[in-house]
């Protein structure tokens, strides 16, 4: 079963769905997003009746929460979506894994005041309950910290009324420990049994240091070998402690130098935003809707035989945020397509609304970083054309 809301359901999503037959909560928002999945809908009231029947459950986005928090009420997964969408709540349930990891929980009428010396630089600070990348900020000293207030006012005024608060948060804030290393992302389901199934794992990568943007993402054989065992230990854990089944989940890591991975943040209920995760089948033909709601399980060593010496790209194009949406005449889609050197899909996006103008999807040698390099340096504005 699954539950739909803005801002967007991917071609994949919904064919899958068709080809399928999957169940779809009937809600307004997701008639108004998936029209064509009429025949699939069910009533508000037969799909409580379904999870109560144990069905398993899949929303392509964290705006279904407040459904959730209003239907769902007498079960418990309100307050397990609770434990891993409010990242204060998170560390804290993490704190026996990592007791030494530094956190504070503050509010923003308090951040104005507050001592960032009273923490100790560097250090992270972000909203408690947030989504992709907005308002956080890597603050190393005094100058960071009153840049970031400047930058985080600016930036909370552009996004007013674009999410709900159940997805941005902008009430709470939390300041955490730095952390260095490479910086992944998983797409897991924890299966009946409570078990952790990874789908995908693709290194999320940086122009420098202090950039936090979600703009390039790469899988490949190395990615996955090296790293899976070291997620799935931590994943015990999560799943162990949570008591979780039936659950997909979106993590963010950080891989330290010392080779210990820690958890950023993480996303309940769904794999990757929008139509990220969609990277699973355009990398490993992992159709990752169907593994979870089929209880599948990647078999890596034969999906491997076949992408040997192969990566797979995601670019996240977003508009500058010093770009009003409204100036926005058209995005120059042919020249944006052409920068790539075997584009395997792109999903074109509402730029009029939310600022992303495309998600794509790219095949490369592995170690060939020179595309990937492109788009993360450019500021994409050769693509964008202003009235």
């Amino acid at each position: 079963m699954l539950l739909l809301d803005k801002p967007y359901v991917s071609d994949l999503l919904v064919s899958t769905i068709k080809k399928n037959n999957f169940k779809v909560v009937g809600t307004d928002q997701a008639r108004e997003m998936a029209g064509e999945l009429e025949n699939h809908f069910i009533d508000e009231k037969e799909a409580v009746k379904n999870y109560e029947k144990d069905a398993k459950l899949y929303v392509n986005s964290e705006n279904t929460i407040s459904w959730i928090n209003e239907n769902l009420s007498h079960t418990k997964l309100p307050e397990q979506v609770a434990t891993f969408k409010d990242k204060g709540a998170f560390r804290q349930m993490l704190s026996p894994l990592y007791p030494d990891f530094k956190f504070k929980k503050i509010k923003l009428s308090d951040l104005q005041s507050y001592n960032p010396n009273e923490f100790g630089f560097p250090f992270v600070i972000k909203p408690a309950v947030g989504f992709f990348s907005m308002g956080i900020y890597v603050v190393e000293n005094e100058t960071d910290w009153r840049q970031a207030l400047e930058d985080l006012e600016i930036e909370l005024e552009q996004v007013k009324g674009v999410y709900p608060d159940v997805v941005m948060n902008s009430q709470d804030f939390l300041i955490e420990q730095l952390l260095d290393g490479k910086e992944y992302a998983v797409d897991v389901y924890f299966d009946e049994d409570g078990k952790p199934v990874i789908l995908n794992i693709y290194e999320h990568i940086f122009p420098h240091a202090k950039d936090v943007n979600d703009r390039a993402y790469f899988t490949s054989i190395k990615v996955i070998e090296r790293t899976k065992e070291v997620f799935e230990e931590k994943l015990e854990f999560i799943g162990k402690t949570t008591g979780i089944k039936n659950f997909p989940m979106h993590i963010e890591w950080r891989i330290t130098s010392e080779g210990v991975a820690v958890p950023i943040e993480s996303n309940p209920l769904r794999f990757a935003g929008w139509c990220m995760t969609d990277l699973c089948k355009y990398s490993w033909g992992i159709n990752p809707y169907e593994y979870f709601l089929e209880q599948k399980k990647p078999d890596w060593e034969k999906l491997f035989e076949k992408k040997t010496g192969r990566q797979y790209n995601a670019i996240i194009a977003d508009i500058p945020r010093d770009i009003p949406l409204e100036k926005i005449d058209y995005i120059d889609y042919k020249k944006f397509e052409g920068d790539f050197g075997n584009l395997i899909h792109i999903n074109k996006t509402d730029y009029k609304t939310y600022p992303v103008f495309a998600f794509a999807f790219s095949e490369t040698r592995t170690g060939d970083q020179k595309e990937l390099d492109h788009f993360l340096h450019s500021d994409l504005t050769e693509y964008i054309v202003l009235k």
